[in-house]
């Protein structure tokens, strides 16, 4: 088989569904009304790009424990240590930073945060307190 076409445009006979490549018509100063056709390298936008849904019934062995970080942020809110367990390393040392460097003035302050954190973890079962840092949700 050859990929040569005869020279009436006319596809070969010997490959019966062979279409010549026309280009589109365009006229001058617009656009092409469609894409181009693939070529080498190039890879296709990924339409309507669905979120990840997990199965019902399935439980991801890597998600945290809502209860773990609860418990954490009920009894060591205060340190933030419930934050850096859920992966949320920014605001763990920022409630860190505000109990030592306050010399224990604004310890209060942040164990109340730590408290209301501790019990929105316990009870949110789909707002944002009830992922980790990468979007997992925790698991009972």
């Amino acid at each position: 088989m050859t990929d040569q076409q005869p020279p009436d445009g006319q596809p070969d006979p010997q490959q019966p569904y062979a279409q010549p490549y026309q280009q589109p018509y365009v006229q001058p100063g617009q656009q092409q009304p469609y894409a181009q056709p693939y070529q080498q390298g190039q890879s296709y936008p990924q339409p309507y790009a669905q979120p990840y849904q997990q199965p019902y019934g399935y439980a991801d062995p890597n998600a945290k424990s809502r209860i773990a970080a609860g418990l954490l942020g009920i009894l060591l809110g205060t340190l933030g240590i419930h934050r850096f367990y859920l992966g949320y390393t920014g605001l763990g040392l920022t409630m860190l930073l505000i109990s030592v460097l306050s010399l224990g003035f604004l310890t209060w302050a942040v164990a109340i945060w730590g408290l209301v954190e501790g019990i929105l973890y316990l009870t949110d079962k789909t707002g944002s307190f009830s992922r980790d840092a990468k979007g997992v949700p925790l698991r009972d």
